[in-house]
């Protein structure tokens, strides 16, 4: 099934955890605060493969990383356990945080947000769970429970040799 991942109104539709997320990122209009940044929701909750300690990744791409920095610290940093670090490795900006029941992370980095690792990983996931169907997404789901991240459950479950990471992408 085609997904517009840009849209967040496929969450409406989804199981009770999207829905509640869904409600979560509008009621504190977390996209609306940083559409300037081209935001979109990545990681596994979008694609039904989360677990309970899943949080909210929210991916954004900035031109002036002073001006996300003042965004992010005007719009969340009063929200329960903020966290704020940048990353000199990804030149990236990451803060964490919780609203409701979910922990957020935003991640922002001079990359679009369609370019971006996770948005790329997402989609493939996606892609690989539709092929290989329901036995294969509850595969991944108990490598996650094992503590496996989800691009290395997924390298297991596919038999992957080499960096999981690098290699999913092959599947572009």
């Amino acid at each position: 099934m085609r997904i517009n991942f840009e849209d967040i109104s496929y969450l409406k539709a989804g199981n009770d955890k999207q829905r509640r997320a869904y409600e979560t990122l509008k009621k504190y209009r977390v996209l609306d605060l940083l559409e300037k940044f081209d935001p979109i929701l990545t990681g596994t909750i979008p694609i039904n493969i989360d677990i309970e300690t899943s949080d909210l990744d929210i991916s954004c791409c900035y031109s002036d990383k002073d001006e996300f920095v003042d965004v992010v610290m005007h719009s969340f940093s009063h929200e329960k356990q903020f966290v704020f670090r940048q990353s000199s490795e990804f030149n990236s900006v990451v803060c964490n945080f919780w609203l409701d029941d979910f922990e957020l992370e935003l991640f922002g980095q001079s990359i679009p947000t369609k370019q971006q690792h996770a948005y790329r990983h997402m989609l493939i996931e996606h892609r690989l769970l539709e092929e290989h169907g329901e036995a294969f997404r509850q595969e991944i789901i108990a490598l996650k429970k094992q503590g496996y991240k989800t691009e290395p459950a997924f390298g297991i479950a596919l038999g992957l040799e080499g960096n999981p990471y690098e290699e999913l992408l092959k599947f572009e």
